[in-house]
């Protein structure tokens, strides 16, 4: 069920121009100081034979109009007293008239006397269960009480009475759209959404330019993850009635869809319509992000710093920004301003945190994070938004310490996560997992999997982390036979076939593997996916030696995302190590360190395609950044290894040889390439009988630097 109690307390807030209208006195919109001519009350026919009693109800229904006006301008209790008095007196003279009744029961609503508008409005339909400005009354009594209460059965009992009234206005009246409204905003408050799009589809078949039930219908649609149908809806009625509200949905629509270059555009009209709404530009700032326009996303966010100086969010956006285009001091000044702002706030840790983790500053990322969670652990309220931000913290810590290779302080700080609950226990049992995995420690890897199952069997994120471990262990049947039995005809079933496809690929069964993407291929909707499944495609040819099926896979991605640095960096990386087109090469990789410029394995490839041009100056000075960036990776080790002993460095060429012999030894088993392992003993044994022969023949020499 939905946190009841606070959408309750907030229906009457957030709801718009809507809610003003619906709450408002049936007689209170249009008044004016009174006036000579103003103080009649409206020509009624009452129910009293006798002239003399007729005329005294008129005098005091009068008064009482009057007294109710000039309250409504002053604010005055006595007049509101006055005003009860004279409705009370001309009712008792006049106890059938419908019209005294509903005068009487809307100033009691008026004056706050809640219960006494209840009880008479509650009178009037007794007598006469088709009256509507009662029913409308009691509906906007209960609307004004909602928001008040604490409890959440009192709010529930509250929403029923006011969803029972107007259900009968509805019936009565079905062309009262406030009523309608509001009808579909208490059922999507009750979580009846059918019911909720009911109403408003009947709306707008009333009304196909309603722009209000067009923007609840929209909001209904997109909390329901149907963002498709909110963009054909929204899109028909922005055609025929544009609003600045609209547009703004429509963009919010494009954005869930990840369409941002069509969010884009819906915002930027919201603008021309209302350039100083915030709303419009925030949009717009998340689509051009979303396009990976960092520059134009920061241009807009510093705008609205300077619309609203005191807000936070804009200067943390702009600080994603800078650290999406690797300005990382510009990107800390940003955060410090958003720390002022709003400190404490769990998002701007997280983003401070990650900002001294990309400029190296591991120590400083830990104590922000520490320091969060000793605040967070010291509040005695245990409220679940604190379990969640702690949640949080404790996730980033502990895969912190992971980047750190702190492995035992990593696995303290998941068991403190799971600690939280059984949600977080879950979640830990894979962080683990995933911490034993890049420590090479597969036995407690396999453990913490199996415990997390042992709570929850049929975990799906636990079974294929089980899969991988046994894929990396060597036992590819066994990996393959479980996730097999996973699949069940859903679009998830791609995923399958990815983690399918790598278990085969690192077992060298590459046939397999290109029978798993193929499978995938038949079923993945989404781009992103299909960039994944020809990634893996062009992985696969390059290992069975077809480097031209891997080129046109490569290419395949890099049309439609010509800034993917993952591909980018294993084509230029690929041509390299083939000796071909070697300036392309170069090319690709530099592209794929200007995405990722702190990248080991890019500084890596941009060294050994310097390497092969003969540019070894260039080719050490890259390899020697991926080495201190990757030192256990034996594939950079022996990269560097290779520069030096064609520059005459032999001892260090050893040295380094010497490394990536004994990284080899801890890798996965099925990293491991018995053929590269033998080749570079090979090269080990023969460098240093050059260095041996050197050395007795008397012809050692200091080796000059020369870079």
């Amino acid at each position: 069920m939905k946190d009841f109690v606070k959408t309750a307390r907030l229906v009457c807030a957030t709801l718009g121009a809507a809610v003003a209208v619906y709450a408002m006195p049936a007689r209170a919109a249009a008044q004016e100081p009174p006036a000579a001519a103003q103080g009649a009350a409206p020509v009624q026919e009452y129910s009293v034979p006798d002239a003399k009693k007729r005329a005294e109800a008129f005098f005091n229904f009068t008064m009482g109009h009057l007294n109710e006006i000039y309250y409504l301008n002053t604010n005055r209790s006595e007049f509101a007293t006055a005003a009860i008095g004279f409705y009370k007196k001309a009712y008792e003279l006049d106890p059938n008239s419908p019209v005294i009744a509903e005068y009487l029961a809307e100033m009691y609503y008026e004056a706050r006397r809640i219960s006494d508008a209840v009880l008479e409005a509650q009178n009037i339909l007794q007598k006469d269960p088709a009256n509507l400005p009662a029913r409308r009354l009691l509906v906007r009594v209960y609307l004004r009480t909602l928001g008040d209460l604490t409890s959440s059965s009192a709010q529930q009992q509250t929403a029923t009475r006011a969803v029972e009234q107007l259900e009968q206005i509805r019936r009565l009246d079905p062309n009262d759209a406030q009523s309608a409204l509001w009808l579909a905003r208490l059922y999507r408050m009750r979580g009846e959404i059918s019911k909720a799009e009911t109403v408003l589809r009947d709306l707008l078949s009333r009304n196909s330019n309603d722009a209000a039930a067009a923007e609840q219908i929209a909001q209904l649609l997109l909390e329901e993850n149907r963002s498709r149908e909110a963009v054909m809806l929204l899109e028909g009625v922005i055609q025929r009635a544009p609003t600045g509200h609209l547009l703004d949905l429509l963009g919010g629509s494009y954005l869930q869809t990840h369409d941002f270059p069509n969010a884009e555009q819906a915002f930027r009209k919201a603008i021309d319509l209302e350039p100083e709404d915030p709303a419009h530009q925030r949009g717009l700032a998340q689509a051009l992000a979303g396009e990976e326009k960092y520059e134009e996303a920061l241009g807009v966010y510093k705008r609205m710093s300077e619309m609203e100086a005191d807000e936070p969010d804009n200067y943390l956006r702009m600080a994603e920004m800078d650290r999406h285009l690797h300005r990382l001091d510009d990107a800390e000044k940003n955060i410090l301003l958003a720390k002022e702002r709003a400190p404490g706030n769990l998002e701007v840790v997280y983003s401070e945190a990650m900002i001294y983790e990309a400029q190296g500053r591991f120590e400083d990322a830990v104590r922000v994070l520490s320091s969060a969670v000793t605040s967070l652990k010291s509040q005695t309220t245990a409220a679940p938004t604190n379990r969640r931000s702690l949640a949080i913290l404790y996730e980033q810590l502990g895969r912190l310490y992971t980047e750190m290779e702190k492995i035992p302080a990593a696995v303290n700080t998941f068991n403190e996560l799971a600690h939280l609950g059984d949600e977080e226990a879950r979640r830990a049992a894979l962080l683990t997992a995933s911490t034993y995995i890049s420590a090479r420690d597969l036995p407690h890897a396999m453990e913490a999997v199996d415990r997390g199952l042992a709570q929850a069997p049929q975990d799906r994120d636990l079974r294929l982390t089980r899969a991988r471990v046994l894929g990396l262990k060597g036992d590819a049947d066994q990996a393959a036979t479980l996730l097999r039995g996973m699949l069940n005809r859903s679009a998830q079933d791609v995923e399958i076939y990815l983690d399918l496809a790598q278990v085969y690929q690192q077992n060298r069964r590459y046939a397999d593997a290109e029978a798993a993407l193929g499978e995938g291929g038949q079923i993945a909707t989404r781009n992103s996916l299909r960039e994944i499944i020809w990634f893996m495609l062009g992985e696969v040819y390059d290992k069975e030696g077809k480097p031209a099926q891997a080129e046109e896979q490569f290419k395949k991605v890099l049309a439609v995302h010509p800034r993917n640095a993952q591909v980018l960096n294993y084509y230029g990386y690929m041509l390299a190590e083939r000796g071909e087109r070697l300036a392309e090469a170069t090319d690709l990789i530099k592209r794929a360190l200007a995405e990722d410029p702190d990248n080991g394995s890019y500084m890596d490839s941009l060294g050994w395609a310097y390497y092969k041009q003969d540019r070894l100056a260039e080719a050490e000075d890259s390899l020697r950044q991926a080495a201190a960036r990757e030192h256990n990776d034996p594939t950079i080790l022996e990269h560097l290894g290779d520069v030096y002993f064609k520059r005459g460095k032999l001892d260090l060429a050893a040295a380094q040889w010497d490394r990536a012999l004994e990284e080899w030894r801890h890798q996965m088993p099925t990293d491991v390439e018995p053929e590269k392992v033998a080749a570079l003993e090979a090269k080990i044994s023969s460098v240093k009988r050059r260095i041996a022969q050197q050395k007795s023949n008397g012809s050692e020499k200091p080796q000059k630097n020369q870079r």
